[in-house]
């Protein structure tokens, strides 16, 4: 390998899926893939170990979830983190940016566009797929704010492991909260959305293409 190489670990719940993105991003001679994870756990772990360039992630994984890793990443690693999701909602791209993410590339996106994407947050430049970047201007230009936006980052965090059945006693495991704390956390998140229920969380959700 030489100087110029881009080290990446590739982070997603399906082994069938990873293995065809490795063989896309291997294509490329200054792409190398030093590890692969299944879940947040592993994939926190593993940057740890190896110290990638760049960490390529999907949002939606079992236990510890997208949002969270990048959280936790982002504050105790130099890698950069580019999403590599199926969830097209701006408001989502726009979370994970704050969260730390460089880059967010949506599934539906040409394949060249992923090996664009590595490069691009590799050299700590922003990058967003194109319809990701035209839904957020969208979202921006005709003022039509996502319910979602008058949460907080941790609001929004445990308002997505809601919406996915998690347990309150699981999301406070999760998130290193107590219970306590992540009860009071639901019952300002259904406040400042104005819903009464779970069943309404999850049709909003639903709505915005959150799930």
């Amino acid at each position: 390998m030489n100087h110029t190489t881009v080290r990446i670990i590739l982070v997603d719940d399906h082994a069938v899926v990873r293995a065809g993105f490795r063989r896309l991003l291997e294509q490329q001679s200054t792409i190398q893939v030093v590890a692969e994870a299944n879940d947040g756990d592993s994939a926190y772990a593993l940057t740890i170990e190896h110290e990638p360039d760049v960490v390529v992630m999907d949002l939606s994984m079992p236990g510890v979830s997208g949002l969270e890793t990048i959280r936790r990443i982002a504050s105790r690693a130099t890698a950069r983190i580019l999403v590599f999701s199926m969830h097209e909602d701006a408001a989502l791209a726009e979370r994970a940016i704050q969260m730390g993410a460089r880059g967010y590339v949506t599934k539906n996106s040409a394949p060249e566009t992923l090996a664009v994407a590595v490069a691009e947050v590799a050299a700590d430049r922003l990058y967003l797929s194109a319809d990701i970047a035209k839904s957020i201007a969208i979202l921006k230009l005709t003022g039509n704010n996502h319910p979602v936006t008058a949460l907080s980052s941790r609001e929004f965090e445990i308002f997505r492991l809601i919406v996915a059945g998690r347990q309150m006693a699981d999301i406070a495991a999760t998130l290193n909260l107590s219970g306590k704390t992540i009860a009071n956390y639901h019952t300002l998140i259904k406040h400042k959305l104005g819903i009464n229920s779970d069943v309404e969380l999850v049709l909003l959700a639903a709505r915005h293409q959150l799930l």
